[in-house]
């Protein structure tokens, strides 16, 4: 007689994870939107008649104060992506092997494309989406894939890819620059990272309860597979 424990593997707890990206995808999303703010600041003040800050020749004048703090809110907003991208990784991941578990067949991307896919590039246009895709299409065979996952990787591309985006690898004096000459693209790739950031709570609120409908179990960690029962003989008896 085979023990259920044996033959129906137990999914990861994905609650906490989730929270916790989901968390980490608002807070970046709201120092995203502070510098789509600042950006706006800088602007509607004009640049100094002294010139940009950086002025060429690896000389700098001294920062104003609303450039110094621009300065300041970049810092917070590049934390807050590093935090972001670790607690989206760790819930990723968890998502990821209980989506092997639930299929019985191992993922399509092997486990280094879950760091690499999004730092090498041309790669980095699609795998990171064919991983989350992955993901859903193995927890939940046969249902469409939610709205949430394109609307998120097309708006990440988007914001990543233009503007001040992670790709984006000018100094911030540069960026301050941009704000005073031509606001619009920024204020464009800020309001895609936003977006993306809400999007990105939607997808991870899905794909996370897409695999606790298919656990049985609220927090994620019930066991795969049918209801514990006799087997062999004495279901013959029966």
């Amino acid at each position: 007689m085979t023990d259920e424990s044996t033959r129906t593997p137990a999914l990861r707890p994905t609650r906490g994870a989730a929270l916790c990206a989901v968390a980490a995808l608002a807070l970046a999303g709201a120092a995203w939107t502070a510098r789509a703010v600042w950006q706006i600041r800088l602007a509607a003040t004009g640049m100094p008649d002294s010139g940009p800050p950086d002025q060429g020749g690896g000389s700098h004048r001294p920062l104003t104060s609303l450039e110094d703090g621009y300065h300041l809110v970049t810092t917070v907003g590049d934390g807050a992506t590093v935090l972001c991208a670790l607690t989206f990784l760790s819930w990723l991941w968890a998502v990821r092997d209980n989506a092997h578990a639930l299929s019985g067949q191992p993922p399509r991307h092997s486990w280094v494309w879950v760091y690499l896919g999004w730092v090498l590039p041309v790669a980095n246009l699609w795998i990171p989406r064919g991983i989350v895709a992955d993901v859903h299409r193995r927890s939940a065979p046969g249902e469409r894939l939610p709205r949430s996952v394109n609307w998120w990787w097309g708006l990440w591309l988007f914001g990543t890819l233009t503007g001040t985006g992670l790709m984006y690898t000018v100094s911030t004096d540069k960026v301050v620059e941009r704000a005073y000459d031509n606001l619009a693209p920024l204020l464009a790739a800020d309001a895609a990272v936003v977006g993306a950031a809400v999007a990105g709570v939607l997808m991870v609120r899905a794909l996370t309860a897409a695999q606790r409908g298919r656990g049985g179990h609220d927090g994620g960690t019930g066991r795969v597979g049918p209801p514990a029962g006799p087997v062999g003989p004495q279901a013959a008896r029966r």
